[in-house]
């Protein structure tokens, strides 16, 4: 909904300080600008005999808030007011709003929860032997690779911490997670894995990279030691 377009029907000069587009947005900030007084804004200014929020109020009674990003700019050319300059500005900035709604297409998937840790590690829920895998993160959480450490029975001389941490810092990773399999299905933890665990978050502290979770996982679901209070 166009608000507040009536203010558009008073030409600039008119109106007091306070309520004009530009004062008004340094004020109140932009949210209490009408459509007409935002478009007004990008477009700058006006022209000759009709100013710029009869400029603004002409296009959006034409094409519509919704339905003004669509029109070409050879028809943008054309409009009462605008002009070659200004309909280009115009254009471009819809494009570079529709640009900045784009999601990243190369963003790597965000850890959040043990859940997310799951789904990212469906290669191994049904391996017949426990594979030892870390997710190396940025400061958003996100995961800047994935990496399998171990493959056979996990004990200490099988995933020693320089394993782990040696990628951390390659990859400049803020944090980790630790995620290992359990073939028979059951995702309690054993002992080993529990002072693996302890292990790898002491070596984590040294380092400066938080050890964020330590989950188990099979085809019958995970476990995340984090949530049981062993981290």
């Amino acid at each position: 909904m166009n608000r507040g377009r009536g203010t558009a029907m008073v030409a600039l000069r008119e109106l007091p300080p306070v309520d004009r587009p530009r004062e008004k947005l340094l004020a109140r900030g932009p949210e209490a600008l009408s459509d007409t007084e935002l478009l007004a804004l990008v477009l700058g200014n006006g022209t000759r005999g009709q100013d710029v929020l009869s400029v603004a109020t002409g296009l959006l009674r034409t094409h519509g808030l919704r339905a003004l990003p669509q029109v070409p700019l050879a028809e943008l050319r054309q409009a009462r007011g605008l002009g070659r300059a200004k309909a280009c500005q115009l254009v471009a900035g819809f494009e570079l709003a529709r640009r900045c709604l784009l999601p990243e297409p190369d963003d790597p998937p965000a850890v959040r929860t043990p859940e997310d840790v799951y789904h990212l590690t469906r290669e191994v829920h049904g391996a017949k032997k426990e594979h030892f895998l870390a997710l190396y993160l940025n400061a958003r959480n996100r995961v800047l690779k994935k990496e399998t450490v171990a493959v056979g029975s996990l004990n200490a001389n099988l995933v020693h911490p320089r394993e782990v941490f040696q990628p951390a810092v390659g990859e400049a990773a803020a944090s980790v997670v630790l995620v290992h399999n359990h073939p028979s299905g059951a995702c309690e933890p054993s002992a080993e894995d529990l002072a693996l665990t302890r292990r790898m978050a002491k070596a984590g502290q040294l380092m400066g990279i938080e050890v964020l979770d330590h989950v188990i996982v099979s085809h019958r679901g995970y476990v995340s030691l984090k949530e049981r209070g062993h981290l």
